[in-house]
């Protein structure tokens, strides 16, 4: 019986279903992965070079859209070589690699849109004290834990993981997942379990004190109509943003814990790609949706491609 000593490549099976359309897959993978750069690029030069935009909400968006880049770079390149190849391995290290790299942009993710909703809460709820509350240590101090924890949290995860014995390299996904490699140990995996857990309800808590915060939004924004339009143009695109996310993470994870070999091929095929939204559609919906509504941002773009600087 193989030990973790002898398992130094996972196979990685879910990629049996693209062989027929692969060059169709890998062009389309390679422009979504070209506009997830684009967009995401231009949106965060565009809040550098433009001091109007040096505002606490924009510097979170600029946030966003850089943990979109991280989170693509971990898994574009791998996928696009695994698409165009008759071999789908990855070593143990690029698989823990892999794993870390993608979900700690998940948690991130959530992470600042956490903050992004306090930043709202503050300025609509308790406008006379924003200057005070959102000063510029804070800000720092607010974008240092949305990127530390999670990472730290991570960092846990892959250890734990990293220490198992092995009994298998066989992973029936298009990626590595920190799950499918926990089904792989011989042994117990109680520890593996219980921080899984504690995780998951940790940022469920997260879905939640974004939810009372804009409880709290509506009701002080239904007051006036400039707060309705405040709320249509600032708290309507975060909200579209934490659906996207929230509802493409909630299937990777039905769809990793329960998901069963024992499906006919074409539904596993079919939650595999489900399985892939939290990766595909985020780091570019997020940056357009933030884009197209924020007038000031959208107004900065205009006027860049239309070479008015």
């Amino acid at each position: 019986m193989p030990n973790r000593s002898s398992i130094v490549v996972f196979s990685l099976s879910g990629f049996n279903a693209t062989v027929k359309y692969r060059n169709t897959l890998f062009a389309l993978t390679f422009l979504c992965y070209f506009l997830i750069i684009v967009v995401n690029i231009c949106l965060i030069l565009t809040i550098i070079i433009e001091k109007k935009l040096h505002e606490p909400m924009y510097i979170f968006l600029g946030s966003l859209c850089f943990n979109g880049l991280y989170g693509a770079t971990g898994f574009y390149p791998k996928f696009l070589s695994d698409l165009l190849s008759d071999d789908h391995l990855i070593s143990r290290v690029g698989c823990f690699v892999q794993i870390y790299v993608i979900y700690s942009n998940a948690i991130i993710d959530y992470s600042i849109l956490v903050v992004m909703a306090y930043d709202r809460y503050v300025a609509i709820c308790r406008p006379l004290e924003y200057h005070c509350v959102m000063s510029k240590q804070n800000i720092v101090l607010l974008l240092g834990l949305s990127w530390l924890v999670p990472l730290c949290c991570e960092t846990l995860v892959i250890s734990l993981s990293s220490s198992l014995e092995l009994c298998g390299s066989h992973i029936d996904k298009l990626y590595c997942e920190n799950w499918a490699v926990v089904k792989l140990a011989c042994g117990a995996t109680t520890a593996n379990d219980i921080v899984g857990m504690v995780l998951i309800v940790f940022y469920f808590c997260h879905v939640l004190l974004i939810a009372s915060s804009y409880v709290q939004l509506v009701k002080a924004t239904l007051k006036s109509t400039e707060g309705r339009k405040k709320f249509m143009q600032t708290c309507l695109p975060h909200l579209c943003c934490l659906f996207n996310v929230t509802a493409s993470l909630l299937f990777d994870l039905m769809y990793s814990r329960y998901g069963s070999v024992s499906l006919p091929q074409h539904l596993r095929n079919f939650m595999n790609f489900m399985a892939l939204q939290f990766l595909l559609f985020p780091p570019i919906l997020n940056p357009l949706i933030y884009g197209l509504k924020l007038t000031q941002v959208r107004n900065r773009l205009l006027n860049v491609f239309k070479g008015k600087g």
